[in-house]
């Protein structure tokens, strides 16, 4: 019998902000049980930022390089396979609570289709339950017809009191975005007489940062403490490389406070502490309510027949390098959580210090639900893990990237003089060394042993230009080996068309022969 599948993804949540993984503040109860069912992967990270690529990476399976959702609103291409379009092949009707910010390819749309005017689309081959899009209009809707009469717009987050507020949101713990998706799943969920997908997409942490009773006391700013992982000054911290100086300098209060007046830039350590203590608490309200899903699901006897993923779209600078927000190369950014729990596999408990990508999550979930890809794939099954195998040729690294460019604005381009296909980083990061190459600045290479919170560039150092020209060379390897391999692998013969099926657990072992004409 087919197993019931829950996606969970949560937003803007920092792969450090977990109990189960030693965080000495925040407590995620609800995760930590989850772990302790099933496997826990503690070097998972993002393939991109912000939103919609990193997405796109979760729901394709592919490298930003090959799905190419530079921004936020950069259309997702039509030919892709997709988590939903597979599951939907294998036989269920995937279901959507939340949003996937995925656009849609406007090639074979009019010029009038009002889907062009928002990046919130929904993934292809998804049915929509409850969409929850960046105006939260279905959520303030639902909020009227709990008594709020005058809630009509995200003001709702405002919050009385100081700049920096603990003061707790109008709105109750059960009246939150992530309490009204639960809501609605838990009924759609009761509905179901067949083995059901569903992906639940929770808005929080991401912010603004507020957050209602209990939570918003929960943590207190002195126990919350300021990051470890940043200079001694901002200025020190600016003069690193001219992308943290520029990135610095930019970002706006408001965009992370409701009503927030000034610049991220002009936090004291007693705001990003306050900051840190009301995010601590939204993590802590989103764990709650993914424990009353785990309630609901066992008190319905359907638990023991549900796979479920637990994850995050990017993570959260929170203060890490003077900085709030996603984006850039830091660790804070991508570093996210991953947790799978699969009732078919009894070893719970068990956890991974392999180097895993939000890539890999199409391709495990294919498997699981006994479907091939219909392209070519970056990421590689987890499915080895869950079964406690043991893989010597996985990735000893993790790889990223962030596209920068501004098309509509320029602002980016105009500011370093670069075109628009140049504003573009890439990651690479194993146990020893860091490496972030810029298409058109200078390079950045950190030590991760002895500098763990990269704060000193050694890409200018004489003696380290030979580890800067490995990771180079490694990562112009890593590139070469992803480039889209669809119909690579395939040759037109006198016999027909040959397609030689690769290892994908193995990318190093050699490939299968496939007899002629077999589909791809």
């Amino acid at each position: 019998m087919k197993p019931n599948i829950l996606l969970v993804t949560a937003d803007q949540w920092r792969g450090d902000c977990l109990s189960s993984v030693g965080h000495s503040v925040v407590k995620t109860p609800n995760l930590d049980a989850l772990a302790a069912e099933g496997v826990l992967f503690r070097r998972h990270y993002a393939g991109a930022a912000p939103c919609s690529p990193a997405r796109a990476s979760i729901y394709t399976g592919l490298y930003q390089m090959n799905h190419r959702v530079c921004v936020n609103g950069t259309p997702l291409d039509r030919r892709f396979d997709t988590v939903a379009l597979a599951a939907r092949r294998a036989g269920y009707d995937p279901t959507l609570f939340g949003y996937t910010d995925v656009s849609p390819d406007p090639r074979s749309m009019h010029v009038n289709d009002p889907h062009l005017r928002s990046y919130e689309g929904v993934l292809p081959g998804f049915s929509v339950r409850q969409l929850l899009t960046e105006d939260e209009k279905q959520w303030l809707s639902w909020l009227r017809e709990r008594g709020h009469s005058d809630v009509w717009d995200r003001s709702i987050h405002a919050l009385k009191g100081e700049r920096i507020s603990k003061a707790p949101t109008c709105y109750s713990k059960d009246e939150t975005q992530t309490a009204f998706l639960v809501d609605a799943f838990l009924r759609w969920q009761q509905e179901q007489d067949n083995p059901w997908f569903a992906h639940l997409s929770f808005l929080r942490p991401h912010p603004p940062f507020c957050v209602p009773a209990p939570y918003n006391t929960m943590y207190s700013p002195a126990e919350a403490g300021l990051s470890s992982a940043r200079a001694e000054s901002r200025p020190e911290e600016a003069s690193v490389h001219p992308f943290i100086s520029y990135a610095l300098d930019r970002p706006m209060l408001e965009s992370f406070v409701s009503g927030g007046e000034g610049r991220v830039a002009d936090l004291t350590d007693d705001d990003f502490r306050v900051i840190r203590s009301i995010y601590f608490g939204m993590i802590s309200e989103v764990d709650a309510q993914f424990g009353r899903i785990v309630a609901a699901l066992k008190a319905a006897d359907v638990w023991k027949d549900t796979v479920v993923v637990f994850t995050s779209d990017h993570g959260e600078m929170m203060g890490d390098h003077w900085s709030l927000g996603k984006g850039g190369f830091h660790e804070g950014s991508y570093h996210i959580p991953l947790i799978i729990r699969d009732p078919n596999e009894t070893q719970g408990g068990r956890r991974i210090d392999a180097f895993t990508s939000a890539a890999d999550i199409m391709p495990t979930l294919c498997e699981r639900m006994g479907i091939a890809p219909a392209n070519h794939m970056d990421g590689r099954s987890l499915q080895p893990f869950m079964r406690g195998e043991e893989n010597t040729a996985w990735r000893d690294h993790a790889f990223w990237e962030f596209d920068f460019r501004d098309i509509e604005g320029q602002c980016q381009e105009n500011h370093f003089g670069l075109p628009s296909n140049l504003c573009n980083l890439s990651v690479i990061r194993d146990q020893d060394f860091k490496y972030v190459h810029f298409a058109g600045l200078d390079p950045l290479l950190f030590d991760m042993r002895e500098d763990p919170f990269e704060r000193v560039n050694l890409a200018d150092d004489p003696n380290f230009l030979s580890i800067r020209l490995r990771y180079a060379e490694k990562l112009l390897s890593l590139r070469a080996m992803h480039l889209d391999q669809t119909l690579a692998f395939t040759v037109l013969t006198s016999g027909g068309a040959f397609t030689r099926v690769p290892d994908r657990d193995n990318p190093f072992a050699a490939a299968d022969g496939a007899p002629h004409g077999v589909g791809l």
